[in-house]
């Protein structure tokens, strides 16, 4: 079960779609489609991040990136919130390794908050083979 859905609770964050009920699902989905209309960004290119592709430099993802993760409260003016990452996650993919990704990622800062945000996301994904 990946980190992908600290992006599907990350875009349709659903950090292990079997650990949300339907009701979640469609929220983040909701979420997920906001972002993307509201950044400008292209149905396809939401997927390929979601999936992990992170060819994709263009600034919109990464405000796309920004935008999910504040809408879900998993950060705040550019900054994580380890806490409901915790709250959020831990029940889904077990607190010990929530905490060993936190540990690695959490501390990425980029740019501006949309480039945190989205390396955020790239360290979650990438450190989710203990998930």
């Amino acid at each position: 079960m990946k980190v992908f859905f600290v992006f599907a609770a990350l875009a349709a964050l659903s950090l292990a779609s079997a650990g949300l009920t339907d009701s979640q699902k469609a929220e983040a989905k909701q979420r997920a489609k906001a972002c993307v209309k509201q950044e400008g960004i292209t149905k396809e290119q939401a997927i390929a991040l979601r999936s992990g592709n992170f060819a994709d430099s263009d600034p919109k993802v990464k405000c796309f990136a920004n935008c999910f993760l504040e809408q879900t409260g998993l950060v705040a003016n550019g900054q994580i919130k380890p806490d409901v990452v915790l709250a959020k996650l831990g029940p889904i993919a077990g607190e010990a390794n929530v905490k060993e990704v936190q540990a690695k990622c959490d501390s990425t800062k980029g740019a501006d908050k949309c480039d945190t945000s989205y390396l955020l996301y790239k360290c979650y994904y990438e450190n989710h083979a203990q998930f």
